[in-house]
């Protein structure tokens, strides 16, 4: 299944990402992909919210930390690899125990992990349509 919505502001954004964290069970792995400023980070605070009911100002990207874990009725793993160098970079640090855990592991910049994502991750795309209007294509 894919569903592309446009949405025309960051708030209309966000509350598409609270809805669809909502809909979140364990297990799964969300993993996201947008360039530099589209708005992965964003859509990933919206889902920790709806699934854990953390509020936005709670939730930081772990770009150097490359790991933040979110606790509440579900666990949600929350991976920014902008800085990993590989897949074999990831699997050294032990990262692959989080990934294929019972929480929702939310991966930015994925692809550099693409061969231990599994086919059946949900795949969510942010693409730049304007200043304030945002692309998002949710591929299930």
């Amino acid at each position: 299944m894919n569903t592309v919505k446009v949405c025309n502001s960051l708030e209309e954004t966000y509350q598409l990402s609270v809805s669809f964290g909502k809909g979140l069970k364990e297990g799964d792995i969300v993993c996201f992909f947008g360039g530099l400023g589209a708005g992965k980070t964003t859509f990933v605070k919206g889902i920790i919210e709806g699934v854990g009911g953390y509020s936005p100002e709670s939730v930081n990207s772990p770009t150097f930390s490359y790991l933040n874990i979110y606790t509440g009725d579900k666990t949600v793993y929350h991976f920014d690899l902008y800085r990993l160098r590989d897949a074999d970079e990831f699997l050294s640090m032990g990262f692959d125990e989080y990934l294929f855990s019972e929480g929702i592991c939310c991966v930015e910049w994925s692809e550099k992990i693409a061969d231990l994502i599994p086919p059946d991750a949900i795949k969510v795309e942010i693409t730049h349509v304007s200043e304030n209007s945002r692309s998002v294509s949710i591929k299930y």
